[in-house]
């Protein structure tokens, strides 16, 4: 009879309803100002970009639901444009998973002038990104730059000439820039590893690719996962680089530039906001896919 009786349910002590309202309050001038300055535009954004609305030709104005969708992702330039976004995205954020991996361990292990090494490597990452771009730019340029007279390269070089050898520079720029918050991030949950647990593995006669592999990536898998979350939107989301280098020349186009081109350039709302809800929608799934992925991993690693 016990073990069947339904448990009754648990009673909120006034204590705890107090407690939540308070939280409630403190959260609601955050959350007020969240909803002003993102679900507004957010949503005035979707309205515009369910009618015809060019600047250009204000008396053409009408609503016509979707059909903005439509042109969009039926474009043969949507699609080029998200393939070069993924690409850069996907190469740049391999590359600085693996370097920003070697500089976390570099900024762990270092013996003396910890504080300076950690201040120096941040220095990239402090830097604005259009500044960057530029300096990038002036680099790899036929006239101005100093790339083309390294002993390496054998002849001289249109390095925005060509698609793909702008989209080198776009990413070495990008890599430069920003895997040092890479580094930060994989920092912070390489110092939560208890070295302990690497003395009793060179106790056991673990080398250190043994110790790297089965004790630091598998307790760095949420700061790893965290990391490639938002350097992943971040790429997803590029402009500045590919803005300051190319705008988009040479089939270089990401989707953020494709927007501002139909929002800023051609003033034809209707189209730039469809773009602009589309990368919304696309930055969503790409957020849900790795909160569900970092949940799971996260349960995982402390049921083990």
């Amino acid at each position: 009879m016990e073990a069947n009786a339904q448990k009754a349910p648990a009673r909120i002590s006034s204590r705890t309803r107090s407690e939540r309202k308070l939280a409630w309050m403190l959260c609601a001038p955050a959350v007020i100002a969240m909803l002003a300055v993102t679900a507004y535009p957010i949503g005035y954004a979707i309205v515009l970009s369910l009618q015809k609305l060019d600047l250009r030709f204000p008396e053409l104005t009408e609503f016509i639901g979707l059909g903005n969708y439509g042109t969009v992702l039926s474009s043969e330039l949507w699609w080029t444009d998200i393939f070069n976004t993924l690409f850069i995205m996907a190469i740049s954020v391999a590359i600085e998973l693996v370097l920003g991996m070697a500089l976390a361990l570099v900024m762990h292990r270092a013996i003396f002038g910890r504080g300076l090494v950690r201040t120096a490597v941040l220095i990239p990452y402090g830097i604005i990104t259009v500044v960057a771009a530029f300096a990038w730019q002036f680099a790899f340029a036929p006239d101005t730059g100093f790339v083309n007279h390294l002993p390496l390269i054998s002849e001289e070089m249109d390095w925005f000439g060509g698609r793909f050898s702008s989209f080198a520079v776009i990413i070495l720029a990008e890599v430069w820039k920003t895997t040092p918050f890479m580094a930060l991030l994989l920092l912070a949950g390489l110092v939560t590893i208890d070295s302990q647990l690497y003395e009793a593995a060179r106790v056991d006669g673990a080398s250190a690719w043994q110790r790297f592999t089965r004790i630091t990536l598998p307790l760095m898998k949420p700061a790893i996962l965290v990391a490639l979350l938002f350097r992943t939107l971040d790429g997803f989301r590029i402009f500045d680089t590919i803005f300051i280098m190319t705008r988009g020349a040479q089939d270089t186009e990401s989707v953020s530039i494709l927007g501002y081109n139909q929002l800023i350039s051609r003033l034809n709302l209707g189209l730039g906001s469809a773009v602009s809800v589309l990368i919304f929608f696309c930055v969503f799934i790409i957020a849900f896919i790795f909160v569900k992925g970092f949940g799971v991993k996260v349960d995982e690693g402390r049921a083990g």
